[in-house]
C-alpha cells in the first residue's frame, strides 16, 4: 500500500517534468526561428525581469531600433531595415526570451508546491538540483552567446561554435528532464536487459549528437544554400576544392568545421550512416522477445529517421526559397529532437531492472 502511495505521489512530478520537456522543445524551435531569421542580435540588452515587457510606445521602439543600429549586423547586413523590419526580428528574439522565462516560472512554482506537499523523495533532490543548474547554465550561455555577437565589431551573426554549444546544452537539458520523468513513470517490470543492444544504442546516440552539432553548424553557417541539390552536391558526388568557398580559404580542421560546403557534405554523410545503423539496430532489436513497452515502441527510431532524412532533403532543395525554407528547417530540427528522444527512451528501457538512477 505504501508503494502504491509513493508512485501516486510521484506521478504529478513526472507530469510536471513532461510539461517541461514539451516547453523545452518549443524553446529550441524558437531558437531555430530566431537564428534563421537573423533575430538573435535584435535585442541589445539583457534585462531578466523588465525585459519581459517589449517596447510599448513609439519612443521605446525608436530607442530600441537606434541601439540595434550601432551593431555590425545592422551596419553591414541590414542597413536597409525600416522600423517595421526591425519589429519583425525583435519579436522572435523577444518571444524566445519570454518563453525561457515562462519555463522558469513553470518549473519554480510547481517545485515550491511539491516541496510543501512533500512529494519529493530524498533520492530526487540531487537530480532536481542538477536540473535547475542545467537550466540556469543554459540561460547564461545564451546571453554570453548574444553578448559576444553584440561586442564583436565585425560580427554579422553569432558564432556557429557558440550556437552549437547553446544547442547541445539545450538538448542535454531536454534529455535529462525526459529521463527524470521516465524514471518516475515506467515500472521496472517494463525494462529489458540486453547489454549488447544498450551499448549499440549508446553509440548511436553519440553519433547522433555529433550529427546535431553539425546541424547547428549548418544553421550557423547557412550552409544549406551552399549546395541546394540532391542527391548530388552541386552536380558532383563529392565536393570539389574543399579548402575554399567563395573568397574564403580553409586549412587544417577549419575546412571540416568552417567551410559551409564541407559542413553540408559531412552532415549528409552522417545522416546516411545513422540511417543505416538505426536499421541495423532495429534488426537486432527484433530478435529480442519482450512483450511490453519495448516491443510496442522499437519501431519508432527507424520510422523517425526516415522522416528526418526526407525532411532534410526538402530543406536542402528549398534552401534558396526563403518562404519555404524557414518552416522546413524548423520541421527538420523538430524531428531531430524527436529522434534523439526516441533513442534516449530506448537506452532507458534497455537496462537491468535493478539499475536505478533517481528512484
Amino acid at each position: 500500500m505504501n508503494q502504491i502511495n509513493t508512485k501516486r505521489s510521484s506521478r504529478p512530478v513526472a507530469i510536471w517534468l513532461l510539461v517541461g520537456v514539451g516547453m523545452i522543445i518549443i524553446q529550441v524551435l524558437l531558437g531555430g526561428i530566431t537564428r534563421i531569421t537573423g533575430s538573435g542580435l535584435s535585442i541589445t540588452e539583457w534585462k531578466p525581469i523588465m525585459g519581459a515587457i517589449p517596447p510599448m510606445n513609439d519612443h521605446d521602439w525608436s530607442s530600441a531600433f537606434e541601439k540595434y543600429k550601432q551593431i555590425a549586423q545592422f551596419k553591414y547586413l541590414n542597413s536597409y531595415f525600416t522600423l517595421h523590419d526591425f519589429k519583425f526580428i525583435f519579436f522572435w528574439e523577444w518571444f524566445h526570451r519570454l518563453w525561457a522565462r515562462l519555463i522558469g516560472v513553470v518549473f519554480i512554482i510547481p517545485f515550491v508546491v511539491f516541496l510543501v506537499q512533500k512529494r519529493f523523495k530524498k533520492e530526487m533532490i540531487r537530480p532536481m538540483v542538477i536540473l535547475f543548474l542545467l537550466g540556469a547554465v543554459q540561460g547564461l550561455v545564451g546571453w554570453i552567446m548574444v553578448l559576444s555577437g553584440l561586442e564583436d565589431s565585425e560580427a554579422l551573426y553569432v558564432s556557429h561554435y557558440k550556437l552549437a554549444i547553446h544547442f547541445i546544452l539545450a538538448l542535454g537539458l531536454l534529455c535529462y528532464t525526459l529521463w527524470f520523468a521516465l524514471d518516475l513513470l515506467v515500472p521496472k517490470e517494463q525494462l529489458v536487459a540486453n547489454v549488447t543492444l544498450r551499448k549499440f544504442t549508446g553509440w548511436l546516440i553519440a553519433l547522433l549528437v555529433l550529427q546535431l552539432i553539425y546541424g547547428a553548424f549548418m544553421a550557423g553557417l547557412k550552409a544549406a544554400s551552399a549546395a541546394p541539390t540532391w542527391p548530388d552536391i552541386n552536380g558532383s558526388w563529392l565536393p570539389g576544392n574543399i579548402h575554399s568557398f567563395g573568397e574564403h580559404q580553409f586549412s587544417g580542421l577549419s575546412f571540416l568545421m568552417d567551410n559551409p560546403l564541407m559542413v553540408q557534405f559531412i552532415h549528409r554523410t552522417l545522416a546516411y550512416i545513422i540511417t543505416v545503423l538505426i536499421f541495423v539496430w532495429y534488426r537486432k532489436s527484433s530478435k529480442i522477445i519482450s512483450p511490453g513497452l519495448f516491443e510496442k515502441t522499437k519501431w519508432l527510431p527507424p520510422v523517425i529517421v526516415l522522416v528526418q532524412v526526407l525532411v532534410g532533403i526538402f530543406v536542402v532543395l528549398h534552401s534558396v526559397h526563403l518562404e519555404y525554407f524557414l518552416w522546413l528547417a524548423i520541421a527538420h530540427q523538430f524531428v531531430a529532437m524527436i529522434l534523439l528522444l526516441s533513442l534516449v527512451w530506448m537506452i532507458f528501457i534497455i537496462r537491468n531492472n535493478n539499475e536505478t538512477v533517481f528512484s
